[in-house]
């Protein structure tokens, strides 16, 4: 543009005779437009340049080897239509040949991408760079990703220390980041959860019987963490460890497994069936006019009819209903019938 504007400025011979230069003009114009060039344009598509650089840096090789694949089977397509398309008459035959080549195009290279894996193992191809950076080879055992929340939970140690988990643990770099940075933060509260989690990470790197690995590889800094997670879990494979219920919904929907921590502690909960008697102390008065609430050694809420009048009393009662929730489950019970006058403390 600016050699361009050059010619304009010396066809015109708008400038006196010293400054009408050729060479000066066209030095000067280029120069002038260069220079705006260089501020405007890196604006305008840096960003997106940017996102699409890091998008390709977190593909691993079989990801893009496929996505080539996918790309040449479906721009093949697409020149196979591209005749027929050609012979419509306007304005179809003009423009479908293109749009038929970017639509398959697009179409194979997203799904060749998407489904890399079984389109490997159907081809009976060993992926080319199957194991996550910084991590040793993989042994054939199965690799678990650890989630923010079930760390900061903690009961992820208890289950692990059983030997329950049959796979290798893996802790994301940006997740300790996120540890870290909770751990710092000014609200008290906030403090206290963060460096709990730091305090479990350190136990379960101890006590832990499989391997433990930290995973340095990082989708993107501009990605949430649950979105990191979800990339690194449909990368390579491995089913994300939560008890993060939005994660959990979202994660299941792209088609990656979750292990909630809270499904399996509602699923080993003792069974209580109608009819069956507890024992249980009665802590609190219920919502509802002369009820109580007491809870079993597993945190299960026992809400018992009539059961304000024994506040503060360890009493029998007889399961009446069990309600299972989203948050968990809930027992319903009255008094035995033939009820002790106090077994908690001394009745008067």
């Amino acid at each position: 543009m600016g050699w361009s504007v050059g010619d304009i400025v010396t066809d015109l011979r708008v400038l006196p005779a010293p400054y009408n230069d050729y060479l000066l003009i066209h030095l000067l114009g280029m120069v002038l437009f260069g220079g705006v060039g260089a501020l405007l344009v890196p604006l305008m598509i840096g960003r997106p340049l940017v996102l699409f650089y890091n998008q390709i840096a977190s593909l691993s090789i079989a990801q893009i080897v496929a996505g080539f694949i996918g790309l040449s089977a479906g721009l093949l397509l697409a020149a196979l239509l591209a005749f027929p398309l050609a012979r419509l008459p306007e304005p179809f035959g003009p423009v479908l040949p293109f749009l038929a080549a970017v639509g398959f195009g697009t179409l194979g290279l997203g799904i060749t991408t998407l489904r890399y894996r079984e389109m490997f193992e159907m081809l009976s191809v060993r992926l080319p760079g199957s194991t996550p950076e910084g991590e040793p080879a993989h042994t054939g055992s199965t690799r678990l990703l650890l989630d923010t929340s079930v760390i900061i939970d903690g009961r992820i140690a208890d289950v692990n220390a059983t030997g329950f988990l049959m796979g290798e643990l893996v802790i994301p770099q940006f997740v300790l980041n996120e540890l870290q940075y909770i751990a710092d933060s000014s609200d008290p509260l906030r403090r206290a959860r963060g460096r709990r989690g730091l305090e479990v990470l350190r136990r379960i790197q101890r006590e832990s019987p499989r391997p433990v690995h930290i995973m340095r590889e990082d989708p993107g800094n501009h990605l949430p963490v649950d979105e990191k997670l979800i990339t690194l879990a449909r990368k390579w494979n491995m089913p994300i460890i939560t008890n993060d219920y939005n994660l959990n919904r979202v994660a299941s929907l792209q088609g990656v497994t979750v292990l909630n921590v809270n499904e399996l502690a509602n699923a080993v909960k003792t069974a209580v069936l109608p009819g069956e008697t507890l024992t249980v102390q009665i802590l609190q008065p219920g919502r509802e006019i002369g009820q109580g609430v007491g809870y079993l050694d597993d945190g299960t809420m026992v809400v018992v009819t009539d059961g304000q009048a024994f506040l503060e009393q360890t009493i029998e009662v007889s399961v009446t209903k069990v309600l299972q929730t989203a948050a968990g489950r809930m027992i319903f019970a009255k008094p035995a019938v033939s009820q002790p006058a106090a077994v908690g403390r001394e009745h008067y």
